[in-house]
């Protein structure tokens, strides 16, 4: 059993001069411009002492320019960043703070261990200290067995593990995390999901950036749902989806063909066409009888018909009108 990774993986740094009361990550009004694109468009954000908060978007969002912004890969045109109370390009601010990035930055011809050995180093970390964080990392990505392996050899999902212990290595206060499951396979992504479990039991501060509904419901306390650079909604899941929806209900509808006069009808009757599925919001269920009415009248085919509680892809579609992974 793999002991806390926070306890473990440690160094002293000017950490312990930032205040313990003041909130982990504090963003006012960003704003990051790409030409004449507002990648960040005047996001203000606050996350709470041992939260997991997900950022959840499609790709282009901005999650990863804010993430990139935090940093200082990305230097915003206006507003304000502080992490535990100082500045985010602070030194005091940077040692607290820990990045995954999308992208694997790890050193190929290296092996896990030497790669994790040499980020600890970078941190200022050495000698016993060093080597029991890196033993204690590498369990937390259950890479021990493979602890003499090069990274060059290790499968997708295995560098994503160690990627991310080497972004822990120095125990980060804070966790930024771009995107940690892209590319790998549903395993791999279940056991990136148990790691992040165990540090967010430990008291963690996470950032979680996602387009998948599923990993923000599983992961996340509270989401903030982002479309072209803004902040559109901010919540829990169930609080994101009682202000959408309130006690309404979802029926969904698939009828034989998927021509434009299904579509149309669609529409016109106030819902949305998904995946060649019809996505109606009702108040009671004895509506539904009224839609199945009706779209036998428009001699339409039902080939099939349930009724789901909203979840946060259903918030995603009616605050924007399209799908999360549009």
């Amino acid at each position: 059993m793999v002991g806390s990774l926070r306890g473990e993986c440690q160094v002293s740094s000017p950490a312990s001069a930032l205040p313990n009361s003041s909130s982990p990550l504090r963003i006012a009004a960003l704003v990051k411009r790409f030409g004449q694109v507002a990648a960040v468009d005047g996001i203000t954000l606050e996350l709470r002492k041992g939260e997991c908060l997900g950022l959840l978007g499609p790709n282009g969002a901005g999650k990863s320019t804010l993430i990139r912004s935090i940093v200082g890969r990305v230097i915003p045109d206006a507003g304000t960043i502080s992490i535990f109370g100082a500045p985010a390009d602070s030194m005091a601010a940077r040692n607290t703070l820990g990045w995954i990035p999308q992208e694997l930055a790890l050193y190929p011809r290296l092996t896990c261990r030497e790669n994790l050995q040499s980020f600890g180093r970078y941190h200022g970390m050495g000698g016993a200290a060093l080597e029991q964080a890196v033993e204690r990392c590498l369990g937390w990505a259950t890479l021990t067995d493979r602890a003499g392996e090069l990274v060059k050899n290790l499968s997708g999902g295995m560098k994503r593990r160690l990627n991310m212990a080497a972004g822990l290595i120095h125990q980060p206060k804070l966790v930024l995390m771009d995107e940690p499951t892209v590319g790998v396979d549903p395993q791999s992504r279940n056991n990136i999901f148990e790691m992040i479990e165990k540090l967010h039991a430990e008291g963690m501060s996470l950032i979680y950036t996602t387009h998948y509904m599923e990993e923000a419901e599983r992961l996340c306390d509270r989401v903030a749902i982002v479309d072209h650079g803004k902040v559109i909604a901010l919540g829990t899941n169930a609080e994101l989806v009682q202000n959408a929806f309130g006690s309404r209900s979802q029926v969904l509808a698939r009828f034989a063909g998927t021509d434009d006069r299904v579509a149309a009808w669609v529409k016109e009757r106030g819902g949305h066409t998904v995946e060649g599925s019809a996505q109606f919001t009702i108040e009671h269920p004895t509506e539904i009888a009224g839609l199945l009415e009706a779209s036998a009248k428009a001699g339409f085919e039902l080939v099939d018909v349930s009724l789901r509680k909203p979840n946060l892809e259903s918030v995603f579609l009616h605050l924007t009108g399209r799908e999360l992974r549009d």
